[in-house]
């Protein structure tokens, strides 16, 4: 364990001092030393068909209601004097832009609350937890930290709570502790294991209210009430960057192909946002290939397909970007390496591995390119699944596409210049970017509301913030119910899916009927042909375009909150109108508006899958 954590470092260059004397801007219900809490109805799940199957390993948290935070009221008495409490905090995701201002704002709100409260930092992450390795978080030792990029305040390690061994030396520590609350701070699979800690804190008798806040470069922990992750502002911005200027330089050449791959595993949120502030030429999303059940031949295809159409306008250069998680969605790839994995589940030594494939499999295997074959082997991340990152699915299409181009120019129906690509991998370079003004001041937000939702003794809840595409003193803060967002996968939709697996809070993937997506459909043609190229360099600090936020967030009205607050107005007005006494024609409207209203809704809570096709080059 690094024994450097959380030592105090020198801001050696300029703009590391400067950003470290940001104060982050907070919404109007967060500025003062109190609160106040609002309570609303009860919650369901994500997919309302799996709230039994959530409910049932939930009984104590599941189903608790939606908490808004708002200012109090005007005339409110003096604060009385509350008890110092005891809180502790954990970085259990990947390195995000912004994790630090959460920590610092949980510190602020808790010396607010009371002076001698008292914030513990596990150090080296969830190892940290429990081996109860902490150091306590004062302003001497966050000074250094301010809106300053990393993790290394206290580190991270395996990313997971998740056995029993592991859950039983988290509650150790909270006892030995005496803590009134656990942050953590993480994506989808932090927060899930977030929601089983809080349970079996409840089961156990345990007083340490659990809270999860959403911090995750990919963007992936998105749902009805998290509009985006903290991180995710910063890293498509350093990204977004670095894709233009690799466009600049393929126009300047005239004569290469640039194959990107971004960071993203299950959900390309991150290449899908980085070409709508840079215009790639191309750009493949894991979610149109899933959906369109796209062989990496078909995908090949299309690719070469664009490249003969801009070799047709003169052109030999282009850009093409996709996500880390592209080969996972390929539907021969995807089951090649879901058998990988039981093998090594299995315990089956990596050089046995091809031979005990399937006979599909093991053709497939053969072949790939050697490397992708080595690559395919490596050992599973912590929660089991593929290193995607360590697989270069750049090199791969980027090795068929021209062995596609070389057999297509044989055949004479592709007569223009030899193709060429160069093959970049941009999965690190963004994680540890000073943070973006939006993600400071959302991380801040978030760390304060945390400590606000243990202040009232909440427990398996995550802080949110809504309205986030305005400016700050529009935002809404809010706690939901880490069971609001859990849902069990299926192998089918539908009212006779049957759910498989634990409840889980699942990554969210890019809404292809979403106005962002159609935007991406509409340009898609220009940024194929005609080098559209757009450069937004880098992250700006003050003046015009500092407090630029992501194009998807602010195109998509995601204001569920708000929304909720229509349906309660709406509700209300049909109580006022609707009363006993009422006209026998007013009540027969609203009992058949209602029918209607609750066939519709019941019709909505069954989706069926649509098929939708990637776009076309041509």
């Amino acid at each position: 364990m690094n024994a450097d954590f959380g030592a105090p470092k020198e801001l050696a260059g300029g703009l590391q001092q400067r950003r470290a004397l940001y104060q982050p801007r907070l919404p109007p219900c967060l500025q003062g030393p109190t609160v106040r809490a609002e309570y609303g109805d009860a919650t369901t799940t994500i997919d309302p068909t799996c709230a039994q199957a959530v409910a049932q390993p939930f009984p104590h948290t599941f189903g608790q209601p939606l908490v808004s935070f708002v200012a109090p009221a005007a005339g409110a008495g003096a604060v009385e004097e509350r008890h110092p409490i005891r809180v502790g905090v954990v970085f259990s995701g990947r390195q995000s832009p912004g994790g630090h201002n959460v920590v610092w704002g949980l510190h602020d709100a808790l010396k607010a609350y009371n002076p001698q409260s008292l914030l513990y930092g596990f150090v080296g992450g969830t190892e940290g937890l429990f081996a109860n390795k902490t150091l306590e978080i004062t302003d001497d030792v966050l000074a250094s930290y301010k809106n300053q990029g990393g993790f290394d305040l206290l580190g991270r390690s395996i990313d997971q709570i998740r056995t029993t061994k592991q859950v039983n030396a988290a509650m150790t520590t909270c006892h030995s502790l005496n803590l009134d609350g656990l942050v953590i701070i993480g994506g989808v699979t932090s927060n899930s294991d977030a929601a089983q800690l809080a349970e079996t804190l409840i089961q156990n008798n345990c007083k340490t209210k659990v809270v999860g806040v959403p911090v995750s470069l990919n963007g992936d922990l998105k749902n009805q009430f998290v509009e985006t992750t903290v991180g995710f502002d910063t890293v498509c911005k350093v990204n977004s960057q670095l894709v233009s200027n690799v466009c600049l330089d393929a126009i300047s050449a005239g004569k290469y192909y640039y194959f990107v791959r971004l960071m993203g595993r299950k959900a390309s949120h991150v290449a899908f946002e980085c070409a709508l502030q840079s215009h790639p030429n191309m750009l493949i999303l894991g979610e149109e290939v899933a959906l369109s059940k796209l062989t990496l031949m078909e995908i090949i295809s299309k690719i070469c397909d664009g490249v003969q159409a801009r070799a047709e306008l003169g052109k030999y250069h282009g850009v093409l970007v996709i996500p880390e998680g592209l080969i996972e969605s390929i539907p021969e790839m995807y089951a090649l390496i879901q058998e990988i994995n039981i093998l090594h589940n299995s315990n089956v030594p990596v050089a046995e591995m091809s031979s005990q494939l399937s006979p599909w499999a093991a053709a497939l295997f053969q072949f790939l390119p050697p490397f992708i074959r080595r690559e395919l082997l490596l050992h599973q991340e912590s929660d089991n699944s593929a290193q995607l990152s360590q697989i270069d699915t750049e090199q791969l299409l980027a090795h068929l596409v021209e062995t596609e181009m070389i057999k297509r120019t044989k055949e004479g129906r592709y007569k223009g210049r030899k193709f060429s690509s160069v093959c970049h991998f941009f999965g690190y370079q963004a994680r540890g970017s000073t943070p973006s003004n939006f993600d400071c001041d959302y991380a801040y937000a978030l760390g304060r509301i945390s400590l606000h939702m243990i202040a009232v003794g909440l427990t398996g809840y995550m802080a949110t913030v809504a309205n986030l595409k305005d400016p700050v003193d529009k935002w809404r803060c809010a706690a939901a119910p880490l069971t609001a967002m859990m849902s069990v996968k299926r192998h089918l939709r539908g009212p006779g899916a049957i759910p498989i697996g634990r409840p889980s809070i699942h990554p969210s993937p890019i809404d292809l009927k979403g106005k962002a997506y159609e935007l991406l459909r509409e340009k898609a043609s220009s940024f194929l042909l005609d080098d559209f190229y757009r450069t937004p360099g880098g992250i700006q600090f003050e003046g015009p375009g500092s407090d630029a936020k992501p194009i998807t967030l602010t195109i998509e009205n995601q204001d569920y909150m708000g929304d909720i607050e229509i349906l309660k107005e709406y509700l209300g007005k049909v109580r006022t109108m609707v009363k006993p006494g009422c006209s026998r024609e007013i009540l027969k409207a609203a009992i058949s508006s209602m029918v209607s209203v609750t066939d519709v809704l019941t019709v909505m809570s069954h989706p069926l899958n649509a098929e939708l096709p990637l776009y076309h080059f041509k």
